[in-house]
């Protein structure tokens, strides 16, 4: 078997091994829980919140969101693009051994308790996709593996319309 050139080593946590990986980041519209952008890259430290403020950046319009985010994203660098992107950060606040770039004008807004909640949603989308075949793919390359990660979400969105339609 022959492993893949362009994927990287990754290690989930402390403990853990290290596997052969592309990350994949998916951007969800919390209203309707569909994905409206993905992307795939090679497994590093920083990409995970670079491909954010990718995906943010790409969204037409400059109209007022929130983005909701788990601790890995609270760095005054991420939270310092997305309000340059006219974007608040509702990211959780991370404030183990260290401060927060989450402050208090961001975390008194109801809407903050609110995304942190909705935010969790995302976990069925990325559970979807690896119960869809993408837990362990059978393509080499960022390419190809971020082509079959793109029609795998949209199959997600296809599968979520009727349920969408019928509720109105």
């Amino acid at each position: 078997m022959t492993s893949d050139p362009e994927a990287r080593l990754y290690r989930k946590g402390n403990g853990q091994p290290a596997k052969l990986a592309f990350m994949g980041y998916a951007l969800m519209e919390n209203r309707h829980a569909l994905v409206v952008d993905v992307r795939l890259t090679a497994a590093t430290g920083l990409a995970e919140r670079e491909a954010a403020v990718a995906m943010i950046e790409a969204i037409p319009g400059r109209h007022r969101i929130t983005v909701g985010a788990d601790k890995a994203y609270d760095t005054k660098d991420f939270v310092a693009n997305m309000r340059s992107l006219g974007a608040a950060p509702h990211v959780a606040r991370n404030t183990r051994n260290r401060r927060s770039a989450i402050d208090g004008r961001t975390t008194r807004h109801p809407g903050y308790a609110v995304s942190l909640r909705v935010r969790k949603r995302i976990e069925e989308v990325f559970g979807w996709i690896k119960g869809a075949g993408l837990r362990k793919t059978r393509h080499r390359g960022t390419a190809r593996v971020g082509w079959m990660f793109t029609l795998t979400a949209t199959a997600y969105n296809l599968i979520r319309l009727p349920k969408l339609l019928s509720a109105a």
